[in-house]
């Protein structure tokens, strides 16, 4: 039986965060809100754990997973990141993007495409994750919540606890959010390109 903590959206309880900072940091799997539905997660370069969460989401080990970090400068240390780059990711983040991007040897080697040698990255605007990273002081290897044959992320946390109170460690209830899951940018390659259109404004990109 998981926990289920309700954490304010704006004002997350000190108490709670750091609960399920030790849930991760322990080898737990954790749903929490993003600013793109819910995501489910664990920690960076837990195997196990990341077994757990393709299990749920029926995934194969090799799907591209996302390092979501807590602030831009934080990229550079997974990712390779040109200048030009740069600037059209700091107009963007945080915000509602996943963007693809060449892996440094630092990036776990669990969340590279094994082809491309990329990594997915990035920097959600939602308090509860944000000050859920400053308490981990690192990524949280991660996922959307796109439960086995639906095609949007979850947004409602008590439906989630329905579906997976008994396969997870920790849901954390950040009120009910949009089912449109994050625009996905390939940034790896001289060419921008946009694999998905979500929740995130594309027109810089396009």
């Amino acid at each position: 039986m998981s926990q289920f903590f309700y954490v304010h959206p704006e004002n997350p309880q000190k108490r709670l965060i750091q609960q399920a900072c030790e849930i991760i940091k322990q080898g737990g799997v954790v749903v929490y809100p993003t600013d793109s539905g819910y995501a489910i997660g664990c920690q960076v370069g837990n195997k196990s754990a990341l077994e757990r969460i393709c299990r749920i989401r029926q995934l194969e080990l090799d799907h591209d997973f996302t390092l979501v970090c807590s602030e831009l400068s934080e990229l550079s240390t997974y990712a390779r990141v040109e200048n030009q780059t740069f600037r059209m990711l700091k107009n963007s983040v945080p915000g509602p993007y996943t963007f693809i991007l060449k892996a440094t040897r630092e990036a776990p080697k669990l969340l590279q495409n094994k082809k491309k040698k990329t990594i997915g990255l990035r920097v959600p605007d939602n308090k509860i994750t944000l000050d859920l990273l400053a308490c981990l002081a690192e990524p949280i290897m991660s996922s959307t919540l796109i439960l086995p044959g639906k095609e949007f992320a979850e947004a409602d946390p008590e439906e989630i606890r329905d579906a997976l109170e008994h396969q997870v460690d920790l849901i954390i209830h950040g009120g009910n959010l949009s089912e449109t899951p994050t625009s996905v940018i390939d940034m790896s390659e001289d060419e921008v390109v946009v694999l998905r259109e979500g929740n995130g404004d594309i027109s810089a990109f396009v």
